[in-house]
């Protein structure tokens, strides 16, 4: 068998079959309430690209994964199995990093994750978020 046989034939590279996704689109969610935003025709509002991704983000990293028969295994974050556990803050925030890598990188349109940073106000853990996607790059706050 030659070397290149798992590959035979496969020419297509990642940046090619991230140009060849569709635009990505998302509906609107309000998050206070948990339901979707909707026009003034009563028509739920449904957003494109970068601000699209921002609605997944936000919903995937509100999703425990495996929690819902809805969603596949692959969609959500794990934080369950951080209620009760005893780590230190610096542990903590290594494992919180760790599973929403997890948990975002399984988008196709998400390129990277730029850099996360927690910042502790009390009981109140803030989270940003810099993603690089294929449309560019986002700040997100959660």
């Amino acid at each position: 068998m030659s070397e290149e046989y798992p590959f035979a034939g496969l020419t297509r590279t990642v940046e090619s079959s991230q140009n060849d996704l569709p635009l990505f689109r998302e509906y609107d969610w309000n998050f206070e309430s948990d339901t979707f935003r909707y026009n003034a025709s009563g028509k739920r509002i449904a957003l494109e690209g970068d601000e699209a991704l921002k609605i997944w983000v936000y919903k995937a990293l509100k999703t425990e994964r495996n929690q819902y028969l809805a969603y596949s295994t692959r969609y959500g974050i794990e934080l369950k199995p951080f209620i009760g556990k005893v780590m230190s803050v610096g542990e903590r925030y290594s494992e919180l990093k760790r599973v929403i890598i997890e948990c975002l990188m399984v988008n196709p349109y998400i390129k990277s994750i730029d850099s996360i940073e927690f910042d502790a106000n009390g009981d109140k853990v803030d989270c940003q978020i810099e993603l690089t996607t294929i449309y560019g790059g986002i700040n997100i706050n959660v």
